[in-house]
């Protein structure tokens, strides 16, 4: 029970830190890369989800279970001290509480889930929105990338309210473009990663109901001489 309560402590510190560092509504837990193999054979987790009397059943295992537990403890405390939460789509793992905002990264299906389950959703599915994807498949000729291939239309092509309702779709709060730096070391690399695929994604955001590639193209072309003007790093493939 003192090891339990030191492990409780000390989430709370830490989230208390970062309510203390950051003024935003919202903090973002991560939750995300979690595998359970480990909680399986750990006798302290397996004690644990004894004590919590947790169980498997037809949708998730005990060990997901706990892990919403445990995600389960940061929202509260976070909603006591007036923040809200926002984690990775693995918090879905488990069951999540209805105050948590869910970032969909592993693909649009889990912003689905999500939204149908009534939580807010900010939609940011690796399909649509990594960055550090490769532009183009002539990847010898290209920046070193994590892998993958994210065009420029795919990036434009992102529906983050498909299969949803009209209902379920006030619980879509945005997107988001990411890009991871693991092999990016330069302001004018990370201009290239994101240049011009970030101007369609934000397409995506602001003008949902007026979307159109051609037009947005021609348009690029515009942007594409501020681009030049203000000496940015983009990639120029598709102009």
């Amino acid at each position: 029970a003192s090891d339990v309560y030191k492990r409780q402590e000390f989430l709370q510190d830490v989230l208390a830190e970062v309510i203390e560092l950051f003024p935003s509504k919202y903090i973002h837990i991560g939750g995300d890369e979690c595998p359970k193999v480990r909680w399986e054979s750990c006798p302290k987790c397996q004690a644990r989800i004894a004590q919590l009397g947790l169980k498997s059943d037809e949708t998730h295992t005990k060990e997901q279970r706990l892990q919403s537990y445990v995600i389960s403890q940061a929202a509260e405390f976070l909603a006591a001290n007036g923040r809200r939460m926002i984690g990775w789509d693995e918090i879905l793992e488990g069951g999540v509480t209805k105050s948590a905002t869910v970032m969909a990264w592993r693909g649009p299906g889990y912003g689905i889930e999500a939204a149908r389950l009534g939580n807010h959703v900010i939609m940011s599915p690796n399909s649509n929105c990594y960055l550090d994807y490769y532009q183009t498949r002539d990847v010898d000729n290209e920046p070193l990338a994590i892998g993958g291939y994210l065009p420029l239309e795919t990036s434009y092509a992102l529906d983050p309210y498909n299969q949803l309702n009209d209902e379920q779709r006030k619980y879509i709060l945005g997107v988001q473009g990411n890009l991871w730096t693991e092999y990016i070391d330069n302001y004018p690399y990370a201009q290239y990663m994101a240049l011009p695929r970030l101007s369609a994604i934000a397409e995506v955001g602001w003008s949902y109901d007026r979307k159109d590639y051609a037009s947005f193209m021609q348009r690029m072309r515009h942007l594409t001489q501020l681009f030049d003007y203000y000496g940015y790093n983009y990639c120029k493939r598709e102009f």
